[in-house]
């Protein structure tokens, strides 16, 4: 059985396109544009992500068009960045991205893929600190939760003001809050230094701010400093 499960898998991944060269160099200022593009339509949406739950998160990460498949499980793929408040207690303006991976975790028995996006609220220092700083496990090193979604939302229930990261998912139109718990996230190494033309660690580009914020990601940057200018969360909290 795992034999032809290995099988199946080995012809679902050489069934990906091939990318060229000139396509590997823009697959990472593609990936932020559309990453600003999707944060710019669920900001949009009336029923959408309660606007105090914004200003109280140090970072926010896009996963676009996330791939969910199965042979036999559930699993993910996904490739976005996440974008900090800068300043050493996350006070000052949204800073440059770091480039993220987002993967496994079940959702569920399906065959073949269907395309998600995900946005991911951090919402404590700690959260941010170690997300940057290596691969966690949602559920497991950190704790998550489907975020409550609407204006008149009651976004401070216990299990909000517990979670360190807030998700929330659009598949068909569907916008609502999902758990990602069991899936890994981790900084995308390889595609900042693509991105960046040099090797950068994510807490360089969050925390140090060593690299300035590249046009493709300052649609997304733009966006937040405009949405949520202030983090207005209780400064104990941030020290």
């Amino acid at each position: 059985m795992r034999k032809v499960m290995s099988i199946l898998l080995a012809l679902f991944l050489c069934s990906l396109p091939v990318l060229s060269a000139d396509e590997k160099d823009t697959k990472e200022t593609d990936r932020l544009e559309n990453a600003g593009s999707v944060l710019e339509e669920i900001l949009n949406i009336p029923d959408d992500i309660p606007q105090d739950l914004i200003d109280k998160a140090e970072c926010i990460v896009v996963f676009p068009s996330v791939v969910k498949f199965a042979i036999g499980i559930g699993g993910s793929y996904g490739r976005g960045a996440m974008v900090c408040r800068s300043g050493e207690h996350f006070t000052g303006p949204w800073g440059p991205p770091s480039m993220m991976a987002l993967e496994g975790g079940s959702f569920g028995l399906q065959l073949g893929g269907q395309a998600t996006d995900f946005v991911l609220l951090v919402m404590n220092p700690r959260g941010a600190k170690a997300i940057l700083s290596s691969k966690v496990k949602l559920g497991a090193d950190m704790a998550a939760a489907a975020g409550p979604k609407g204006r008149d939302a009651q976004a401070s229930t216990d299990v909000t003001l517990r979670a360190e990261i807030l998700s929330y998912s659009r598949s068909r139109g569907l916008f609502a809050g999902i758990s990602l718990e069991g899936s890994t996230l981790r900084p995308d190494n390889n595609a900042n230094e693509k991105l960046y033309g040099k090797k950068v660690t994510a807490e360089e580009i969050v925390r140090e701010g060593k690299v300035p914020v590249p046009p493709a990601a300052k649609k997304m940057v733009s966006l937040l400093d405009k949405k949520s200018p202030k983090n207005l969360s209780d400064p104990d909290s941030l020290k």
